[in-house]
């Protein structure tokens, strides 16, 4: 069965996009790449009939671009695949910049041009340096020299902030890519809203994080029931990436996998997809009820936050203490934060702020590490 495909962006992009945030690891305290599997996984999603491959600066503490090269660039034909890469505005201190990033993006994938470029995670401080340094010029005169072919933007902010800024931008940014679950719909992240005003715009939509980095892929027990009252065969990952595929005007649906098995499921989701019915929403609906009392702290393990000075593992640290909500079992939490944290527990947070200036999330990172400490520490 052929792969779905939307007509968004004038070409031909695959209703499932291979994101490279997080690549399965043989070494995850090591950060060492499990290379072959990534290969293999790459081997089965192009064998599907999709091609389309996310990656970013600082994914993998900019290993992500690497991989990439290793795995696709230098094994397959260039007109068999595209990439999608982003701008960071973060480390930008000058124009300059710009372009010694994007050289350095071109060099480590081992590509002559980008099919897609994005400045990376667009709020009001990102805006600022873009105005500042001159990045909406640097990303036409990308466009107009063809080193990338279409330009758009990653978002994370208010859907206020989202329709100024689209009224802005709108006549050369082409695309928009939102964070769209069926957990963040109507909550805090607004992504209906946002959702609703990219529609106004006319933009294709990306979809990331469409199972809010694993936390839609493995609900709890009660959850779980209801998904497999619906429908016992399929995972719970599958209704995630249905329900942003019924979604109108979707250009591609980003899943950032981490295995073979990960891999397969979602290939077979898309391949083989059906819309998510009335019946089905109601279902869901009835799951974000209990998820939403299961998770304290909204984090999806992007990583963007790991650059610590005191080398905190903050992901690490919210994934548990959101596990000790989830079960409340004082005891067994307390253990596995401490097997978990032998040298970088929260309470060694200096309140810096580098973290939430990075955090798509919005997420009070200090604040919820102080949280943590008084619970767990010493």
């Amino acid at each position: 069965m052929a792969a779905p495909h939307s007509e968004k962006s004038g070409n031909k992009t695959p209703l499932l996009g291979f994101g490279t945030m997080r690549y399965p690891m043989l070494d995850a305290e090591k950060k060492i790449i499990d290379t072959d599997q990534v290969k293999k996984m790459v081997d089965e999603y192009m064998a599907a009939g999709m091609n389309y491959f996310d990656t970013a600066y600082m994914y993998h503490e900019g290993r992500s671009e690497c991989i990439l090269k290793e795995a696709v660039t230098d094994r397959y034909p260039r007109a068999s695949f595209t990439v999608a890469d982003k701008l960071p505005m973060w480390p930008v201190e000058s124009e300059a910049d710009l372009e010694k990033i994007f050289r350095t993006q071109l060099e480590r994938t081992g590509l002559d041009y980008f099919d897609f470029y994005l400045i990376h995670a667009v709020n009001k401080e990102i805006y600022e340096k873009c105005k500042k340094f001159g990045a909406f010029d640097f990303m036409k005169r990308l466009k107009a020299e063809g080193r990338a072919k279409h330009i758009g933007f990653s978002f994370h902010d208010s859907p206020e902030f989202l329709e100024s800024f689209l009224d802005e931008t709108s006549d050369f940014l082409e695309f928009v890519q939102l964070q769209i679950n069926y957990l963040d719909w109507t909550d805090e992240t607004r992504s209906k809203e946002l959702y609703d005003i990219a529609r106004k715009y006319n933009k294709p939509i990306i979809i990331m994080e469409p199972v809010k980095g694993g936390t839609l892929a493995n609900v709890p027990d009660e959850a779980m029931k209801l998904l497999k009252a619906g429908n016992p065969e399929a995972s719970a990952a599958s209704w995630a990436l249905r329900y942003c595929a019924t979604l109108p005007g979707i250009m591609t649906i980003l899943s950032g996998m981490s295995s073979l098995d990960q891999m397969r499921d979602n290939v077979d989701t898309i391949s083989n997809f059906k819309p998510v019915s009335p019946e089905e929403n109601e279902i869901l609906d009835k799951a974000v009820v209990i998820l939403k009392k299961a998770a304290e702290i909204p984090c999806t393990s992007c990583r963007y936050c790991i650059d610590c000075p005191m080398m905190i593992d903050i992901p690490q640290n919210f994934t548990v203490y959101n596990n000790f909500k989830r079960s409340l079992d004082n005891e067994n939490a307390a253990e596995e934060y401490r097997k978990a944290n032998p040298a970088n527990e929260a309470a060694q947070c200096i309140a810096c702020g580098r973290c939430e200036e990075v955090c798509p999330q919005s997420i009070k990172i200090i604040d919820k590490l102080k949280r943590i400490s008084k619970k767990f520490s010493k």
